[in-house]
Order: structure tokens, then sequence, then C-alpha cells
């Protein structure tokens, strides 16, 4: 038999919310933290232990492929000494000057092109042309006409990023998904509107990969420009290191250019995600 005065005590209990969970501690966030910050460096930093290992195991001629170590050491002797940021700084002038000039002029013809269909079919065959040519292949045409200074390094620049960021708009316009369209005419949204509110920014991730692939081009584009006729720049630095054998120095200046551009594409991802908050990463 169970006394009755004994219920409303079992009820009570019964009733009484769950006690909190504790938060987890400062030090688990660190340790989730530093696992994800070392699951996403674990393949750069076996690159490094293979570079500093196989050159003094004598597995590559250490002459020609210098350890780790000795690269990051001419690093330092080169940035304490100026002359690094007087190159990084020449070079990425001209680049960022290329790209942006690039974005201005790329991103609204893309979408011109994309959005107007005839002025599309005018100007298809042109593009055609262009864009199976070489921006380097071009490079003599531009010294003979532009001269050996910074503009006919910024107009190449400004040409090789022109394409990825024209076409990739093109495509991103083209590309919107016509439900979308269709239901947004249906709604009695005019043209202009149609534009701002569904076109544009169904376009914006496409955009944002030629912009990507443009930030990639205007490095790899600017490196071999300044190896002909530059007094300045990370081209110049690594063309001069390799004529003088002075090969840590080499490979210091293929570091920087290599962390530049991975700077440069992060800024850039940041920038994509600002500009396309609504879409959703269905990535595992």
């Amino acid at each position: 038999m169970v006394d009755i005065a004994e219920r409303p005590t079992r009820l009570a209990a019964a009733a009484a919310p769950p006690a909190p969970v504790d938060a987890p501690a400062p030090a688990s966030r660190l340790l989730g933290l530093g696992g994800r910050a070392l699951h996403r460096t674990a393949a750069l930093l076996a690159l490094a232990a293979v570079w500093e290992t196989a050159p003094r195991a004598g597995l590559v001629d250490r002459v020609f492929l210098p350890p780790l170590s000795e690269v990051l050491g001419a690093w330092g002797q080169l940035l304490r000494s100026g002359q690094l940021a007087d190159h990084v700084g020449a070079s990425l002038t001209r680049s960022l000057t290329g790209l942006g000039l690039a974005v201005l002029t790329a991103i609204p013809l893309g979408l011109l092109i994309g959005w107007y269909r005839p002025l599309a079919e005018l100007l298809s065959p042109l593009l055609e042309v262009f864009r199976n040519t070489a921006a380097l292949a071009l490079l003599p045409v531009f010294v003979l006409i532009l001269g050996l200074g910074e503009t006919s390094k910024i107009a190449l620049v400004l040409y090789a990023c022109s394409w990825p960021i024209l076409l990739n708009t093109v495509a991103g316009v083209k590309g919107v998904d016509p439900l979308l369209v269709r239901s947004a005419r249906s709604m009695g949204l005019d043209h202009l509107r149609l534009f701002q509110k569904v076109i544009l920014p169904g376009a914006v991730p496409t955009i944002f990969t030629g912009v990507r692939l443009a930030g990639a081009y205007s490095i790899l584009v600017l490196v071999a420009a300044e190896m002909v006729g530059a007094k300045a720049g990370l081209g110049y630095l690594i063309n001069y290191a390799q004529y003088n054998f002075a090969i840590p120095d080499m490979y210091a200046g293929i570091i920087t250019i290599s962390a530049i551009g991975l700077v440069v594409n992060q800024l850039l991802v940041a920038v994509e995600r600002r500009f396309s908050t609504w879409r959703v990463d269905v990535t595992a």
C-alpha cells in the first residue's frame, strides 16, 4: 500500500526538470580546435618533413634541393635585409592592380553577355578567339606595344584574369534555376528587380569561382612576366637567384609565392561567404 501523503512528493519529483548538463570545459574546446587545426595542416606538415629529411638522407641532391631549414634560413635573411618586402610589394602592386581592373571590367561585361542574348551572339565569336590565346603567348606583344615598364605587366595580368571572371560570370547568369526565374516573373517582378533579386544572387557563387581562379592567375602570370625586363618582384628574385646559383633564395621566393596565393584565396573565400550567406553546405 502506498501512502496517499507520499503521492504529491513523488509527482513533484517526477515533474522536476532534469539537471542541466555541464557545458564542455575550455580545455575540451581547445583540444577540439587543436585537432581540427592538425587535421587541416597534416598534409603540409608531411610535405615539410619529407622536404627536410630527403636531402639529409641523400635521397636527392641537396645542392639542387636544400633542406627546408636552409630555405627558411635564407627566407629569414631576405626578410631581415628588406629585399623580400621590396619584391613582395612590387609583385602585389602589379597583381592586385591587374586583378582589380579585371573584376571591375569583366563582371559587368559578363552580366550583360549572360543576360542579353543578342549581345552574347554578337560577341561570342570574338570571345572564343581570345579565350583560347594564352596570356604568356601575348607577352612579347604587350612588351612591344606598352614597353618593359609597369603598364605591360599590369595589362598582361588584366588580360589573364579577365577570362576566368568573364566566362564564369556568363555561366553563372545562364545557370540560374529557370524555376526561380519563372516564379519571380509570375509574382510581377520587372526585368530590373528580377536581375537584382534572382539572377545576381544566384550567379554570385559561380562569379566568385572565377575571381578565385583569376587570383591564382594574377600571381602565376605576373611571375613569368617579371622574369623578362623587371628589376623587382618575386619573379625577378627567383630568376636572379637561379642565375647566381643561390638555390635557397630561389626556393624562398617560390614559398613566398605559394603563401601569397594561399592568403589571397582565403580572403576571397571569406568575401564569397559574406556575399552568399544564403547557401547551405551539403558536404559531409
